[in-house]
């Protein structure tokens, strides 16, 4: 037998066929009956877990939802109640010591939206952390992502979260309204806005300043309690007192009697005394409680009551410390001409300026 013979016969091996196209498995029908039984199991094993979240999820909703409608329902009534309380004892005695009603409105609404913002975020960030919770995700990376963000925006905006602050502080305190008149170190003017960031205030030329809350350090409240008139009337001090406090005594009553100032003076005017005494002229100060920032209009008034009254008795108001004007005294050698060379006839200028005088030819003969 030959080599070629025997290798071949020795390799088991079958010859290399011609390729054939891969057969299509079709699944049987008892393939699709084992696939519909294992996902009916893995439901019937997993839908009471989906339940139970389901109930939670919309058991947190829920009550998410009711407990921000009472808490809204109730800070609105209390917000109502404090509006009502002023309207009641407004137009009263007590309510012309506090602030008039619109006023506390305002302020009882800027309140009542600050609180209902504040409550629904705090009910709805709780439920939302526990839905989370519920779909068992961990909540440690995210609260740690949101202390980082919080930090880095708090540094970022931190003139924005002073000026927010500030803002509200000012409302809740009830350091000033709309309408009132403050100095609040920047700038002085009547409040026409009052934000939780900014306060427009008008000066007294008209033009609106912008202050932002933070940067308010300190505020004088010009219209809040009552405000103080005072005038200062300087007369000679050879003036009879007696006659002059009757006379002032007198403007008092007439102006506290008379309307619309008997609402404005929260006091009777009074008559201090003198203020200050010299040698040709003396202070009488007057001064009078008036309604919170009418004090410059009963001043005006005051001052041209007893400016009349003085005229009509004779008693003069002296000015102080202006001094008479001086009569200009004429300079006697301002007529006078300088003094000049060509006044001398003996002078060298004189003689050198003396025109030359024509000589007379000499008659013939001599």
């Amino acid at each position: 037998m030959s080599l070629p013979a025997v290798l071949m016969a020795a390799d088991p091996s079958p010859s290399p066929a011609p390729s054939e196209s891969p057969t299509v498995t079709v699944p049987s029908l008892q393939d699709a009956q084992e696939s519909a039984t294992n996902a009916a199991s893995w439901v019937e094993q997993n839908w009471s877990t989906w339940l139970a979240i389901g109930l939670r999820v919309l058991l947190i909703l829920i009550i998410a939802t009711v407990l921000r409608i009472v808490v809204r329902r109730a800070l609105t009534k209390l917000m109502d109640r404090m509006t009502r309380t002023v309207e009641s004892v407004d137009g009263t005695a007590l309510g012309g010591l506090l602030v008039n009603a619109e006023r506390r409105r305002q302020r009882s609404q800027a309140i009542g939206s600050v609180l209902r913002s504040v409550a629904s975020f705090l009910i709805l960030g709780t439920a939302a952390l526990m839905i989370l919770a519920t779909f068992q995700i961990n909540l440690a990376p995210l609260l740690a992502s949101a202390g980082v963000a919080g930090v880095a925006i708090g540094f970022g905006a931190r003139n924005l979260v002073t000026d927010f602050l500030s803002g509200v502080f000012m409302i809740l305190e009830d350091q000033y309204g709309v309408g009132d008149s403050i100095d609040a170190g920047v700038a002085v003017g009547e409040v026409i806005e009052v934000g939780l960031r900014v306060t427009k205030l008008r000066g007294a030329g008209g033009e609106i300043w912008y202050v932002r809350n933070g940067e308010v350090k300190r505020i004088g409240n010009l219209s809040q309690g009552w405000a103080t008139a005072g005038v200062d009337v300087t007369v000679k001090s050879d003036e009879d007192l007696d006659r002059l406090k009757a006379t002032l005594d007198e403007v008092a009553q007439k102006m506290s009697a008379e309307e619309p100032w008997n609402e404005l003076l929260w006091g009777p005017v009074e008559v201090l005394g003198l203020d200050s005494v010299l040698l040709d002229s003396m202070v009488i100060r007057l001064t009078a409680k008036t309604m919170p920032g009418k004090a410059l209009t009963v001043e005006r008034e005051l001052r041209w009551r007893v400016k009349r009254a003085f005229d009509a008795a004779d008693i003069r108001i002296v000015g102080g410390a202006t001094a008479p004007a001086e009569e200009e005294v004429p300079d006697p050698t301002a007529t006078v001409a300088a003094p000049s060379v060509f006044a001398n006839p003996d002078s060298p200028q004189v003689a050198a300026a003396t025109p030359i005088a024509q000589q007379r030819p000499a008659p013939p003969g001599k």
